[in-house]
């Protein structure tokens, strides 16, 4: 429970470590609403209100299963454009590519990610953090992912008002790139990047203890650097990210 007398953790710190509690639980229980959570939480012998943990879970973005986990809102004054991936068949790099936001913690806080990844191959084209929901961060992802890997055919995102502003949509308008967003609730639209940010919790950001932004930085960019050239994926034939979007359909021998 938060307790405002104890002697060791400031309520800050008390707050911090419950919001990554539910973030870590929620990574493995996707379907969980507040109620449920609170449940959770209390097996495990933190007692704390539904409340207060409806409100964290509003602050972090996460919604049971039934509704995608929202980093950013809507915009009314942005266009929204139609999913364009059902029934469709993505079989090549550079066809379809896709982005979303995440939330890092801190020791003082939290961070956003975001990150732009080739849905074929599922490597991690450009990714950036930033300590506000802005809309830059995106656009400065974006730019980097068409100044190294070309065009897509297809760019897929959430509804966020990052991707539906002009500034991020206009970009894709000019290099002649057809915008998608997911539907409302629909929390399998963007399925393989929402999978990218459990394993980079479980395997990078919960093993480390994440002073500030700078090593928040060097953790995540160690750990792409693995996902995309040393980790072999299980649906791309035990090939890495990257050997599948270079077209090696088998792994490259490594010598020991």
């Amino acid at each position: 429970m938060i307790d405002g007398d104890h002697e060791g953790l400031s309520l800050s710190r008390q707050m911090r470590a419950l919001m990554r509690r539910i973030d870590e639980r929620y990574l493995r229980f996707p379907f969980y609403g507040s109620r449920q959570m609170t449940r959770h939480l209390a097996r495990e012998g933190v007692s704390v209100g539904r409340h207060r943990v409806r409100r964290l879970m509003r602050l972090l973005g996460l919604e049971a299963i039934y509704r995608k986990p929202r980093t950013s809102g809507e915009h009314p004054e942005h266009r929204v454009y139609p999913y364009l991936l059902s029934g469709l068949t993505i079989k090549r790099p550079n066809q379809v590519w896709c982005a979303d936001i995440t939330y890092i913690p801190v020791q003082k806080g939290f961070l956003y990610l975001v990150a732009i990844m080739d849905w074929a191959s599922r490597r991690v084209l450009a990714w950036r953090l930033s300590n506000t929901m802005d809309t830059e961060f995106c656009v400065e992802a974006l730019r980097e992912a068409l100044a190294l890997s070309g065009t897509p055919a297809i760019f897929n995102t959430d509804q966020g008002s990052q991707f539906t502003s002009m500034a991020f949509t206009g970009r894709l308008a000019a290099a002649g790139i057809r915008c998608s967003m997911d539907g409302r609730g629909r929390c399998m639209d963007n399925v393989f990047i929402e999978r990218l940010w459990r394993s980079l919790k479980y395997e990078a950001v919960y093993l480390h203890e994440l002073a500030d932004g700078f090593v928040a930085q060097r953790v995540i960019d160690d750990w792409i650097e693995f996902y995309n050239d040393e980790r072999p994926h299980s649906a791309l034939a035990g090939c890495t990210p990257a050997e599948a979007y270079c077209g090696e359909r088998t792994p490259r021998e490594r010598v020991a």
